[in-house]
């Protein structure tokens, strides 16, 4: 993990070492549950479920399906909660199958495995898969460029 302050606004770049490190840490706390099967929410989440397949063998599935109880749900980061609130909302057989890397405190719906739980203050995480010079979510809604 390194830092940037680039603007006002820190950001933290994760390594592919640290998502797989993340990836640990979600697997240890998944184990007792036995999941067989793994998807993730786009964009960042199908990356850490192909990533998260391949390291612990669980079979990839391409979307979340009711047919599947026991079905691991990955995302990169729970930062508002909406994301996670509408995936549990049209999938209630997932209720409790969610992980992220991330979990902000102040979203409104908490995953239910988590690798780092941090504060709205930690900064703009950038991933690995994403560009270096990603910005954070509000200047993405600024057309002006």
């Amino acid at each position: 993990m390194d830092t940037n302050n680039n603007m006002g606004v820190r950001k933290i770049y994760y390594s592919w070492d640290d998502i797989n490190t993340a990836l640990d840490i979600i697997h240890l706390k998944t184990k007792k549950r036995k999941f067989r099967f793994v998807t993730g929410i786009p964009r960042g989440g199908t990356i850490l479920a192909i990533l998260y397949s391949h390291r612990f063998g669980l079979t990839y599935l391409e979307r979340i399906s009711p047919h599947y109880p026991d079905l691991l749900v990955l995302d990169d980061i729970a930062d508002s909660g909406v994301t996670i609130e509408k995936v549990r909302k049209d999938n209630p057989v997932i209720k409790n199958n969610v992980a992220t890397v991330h979990y902000k405190r102040s979203s409104t719906e908490r995953p239910d495995f988590y690798a780092e739980a941090i504060e709205d203050d930690f900064g703009w995480i950038v991933y690995p898969w994403e560009k270096e010079d990603s910005k954070p979510i509000q200047d993405y809604l600024d057309n002006k460029k």
